[in-house]
């Protein structure tokens, strides 16, 4: 009778093929061994770090530009899911904006026509402040067999708030805005990339189309109807 045997200073998962299959499909079908991408998407790591966004609104609101300052958390929640050009690992964040700015016209006359009438109004402007929060970002990491590179598509909803009420609208008496709200919303939707630099660092670009309004809880709802928002972050995984 034979019996085997493992050869002193074998590696064991040499000596056993499955082992070495099964971390590779964990890792959605990719060896972790020196691969920073494949190492967080195995380990479901958290993902953390600083970001600023800047932004412009297009249409009539093209004149508003945005700058937000932030910190953005999330995790991995799922398994690599194998869907063809859609394989990859889904993702639940969030951030937060303790400084939120948007930048509008200065402050001047407009032509409005109302019950057919036209009348000339002062319309309020210049720069809002605020902080804004995301609780709720919904991304779709795509399994790729890039080591540095890992892109990526999300959903979010946000909320705004300003120390005045945004955007800007028609003064009422005695110099105060009237017709829109301190709170605004704002669901998104964009695209993005990390780019591994090192191993668990990566520099982030996503790139989101952002709508603000406030559910008409002023008695007006203008609000900015799309704005296109790049943002660039730095991310430590844990």
């Amino acid at each position: 009778m034979l019996a085997s045997a493992e050869t002193p200073g074998m590696d064991p998962s040499r000596a056993n093929p499955s082992a070495e299959s099964s971390d590779r499909a964990a890792a959605g079908g990719h060896d972790t061994s020196d691969n920073p991408v494949a190492e967080v998407r195995k380990a479901k790591s958290w993902e953390y770090g600083p970001f600023v966004n800047w932004g412009t609104g297009v249409g009539d609101r093209s004149d508003f530009k945005f700058l937000s300052l932030g910190f953005e958390l999330g995790r991995p929640i799922s398994r690599p899911l194998h869907l063809g050009i859609l394989s990859g690992q889904f993702e639940l964040g969030g951030n937060i904006m303790p400084l939120w700015q948007a930048y509008t016209p200065a402050p001047h006359q407009t032509t409005v026509v109302h019950l057919g009438q036209t009348s000339v109004v002062p319309l309020g402007g210049g720069t809002y402040t605020g902080a804004s929060m995301t609780p709720v970002i919904l991304r779709w990491n795509f399994l790729t067999q890039s080591r540095r590179f890992q892109p990526w598509f999300q959903g979010a909803g946000g909320l705004i708030y300003t120390t005045h009420k945004f955007p800007p609208e028609i003064l009422v008496p005695h110099g105060t805005p009237g017709g829109t709200s301190v709170w605004n919303f704002s669901p998104q939707g964009g695209i993005g990339f990390h780019y591994f630099t090192h191993p668990k660092r990566s520099i982030d670009i996503g790139v989101n189309a952002v709508h603000i309004s406030s559910a008409s809880l002023g008695d007006r709802n203008p609000g900015v109807n799309a704005s296109i928002q790049v943002q660039v972050g730095y991310t430590f995984w844990k």
